[in-house]
């Protein structure tokens, strides 16, 4: 089990929990518990008791849901340094989507019970769990403007360029997921990354994308290069 002074140090180097006093850190940390899961292992399933809250120390997590007919629909997907469950850590309600593994995944759990007494006691903790969701609520809605305004290429560049920011030039990611997070058809987006391909900007590989040429996808995102 990892001691507490380290899982201190992994919480301070998350976007969520970064400018916390030392000393809630500390009392963070009291309260994480480790968990590790394999490829493909279910975190939990839709409708399951809302427990807490994750953030991944290293791996990646699949959210998303399933019909009635049994479809997958890929909602988002979270690596090394993501924080999610943080709605059912606040009001305690069954989860809203599934999560599941697609790699080695290695996180620490903020049990809901332990964490309210916490905040509690820290109100800055609070401040910045109303941040997050704010975040969260700013991103869907530029999610939705972007589906409403921006043509499907510039959608899929844009969700690609976010990718690469988050897992480097090699995404594990299937067409399937990608057309899901794009909000566009699994054959438009084979379509686009087909024609990427032959003008040199990514290759494929088997439920990945391999990007070599970054500032030509942040081209067709429309994106502001640094």
């Amino acid at each position: 089990m990892i001691q507490a002074s380290h899982f201190a140090r992994l919480l301070s180097a998350n976007p969520f929990f970064a400018g916390l006093s030392p000393e809630a850190l500390a009392n963070i940390a009291e309260i994480c518990q480790q968990r590790r899961l394999k490829p493909r292992q279910v975190l939990f399933l839709k409708g399951d008791p809302g427990d807490g809250l994750y953030a991944i120390r290293r791996g990646q997590i699949r959210i998303g849901t399933t019909d009635a007919v049994g479809q997958h629909m890929t909602m988002s997907l979270l690596g090394s340094g993501d924080v999610f469950g943080e709605i059912a850590l606040l009001d305690g309600r069954s989860r809203t989507a599934d999560a599941v593994a697609t790699e080695e995944t290695e996180m620490f759990f903020v049990p809901r019970r332990e964490f309210l007494h916490l905040i509690g006691r820290e109100p800055s903790i609070a401040i910045q769990l109303i941040e997050l969701l704010c975040e969260r609520i700013r991103n869907m809605s530029e999610r939705m403007e972007d589906s409403a305004f921006l043509p499907a290429s510039t959608r899929l560049a844009r969700r690609i360029v976010m990718l690469v920011s988050d897992y480097g030039a090699e995404v594990h990611v299937t067409q399937d997921e990608l057309a899901a997070l794009t909000g566009v058809s699994r054959e438009t987006v084979n379509r686009q990354l087909q024609q990427w391909k032959r003008v040199g900007l990514l290759s494929l590989g088997r439920s990945r994308v391999m990007i070599h040429n970054i500032d030509g996808v942040r081209r067709l995102a429309q994106v502001e290069m640094a």
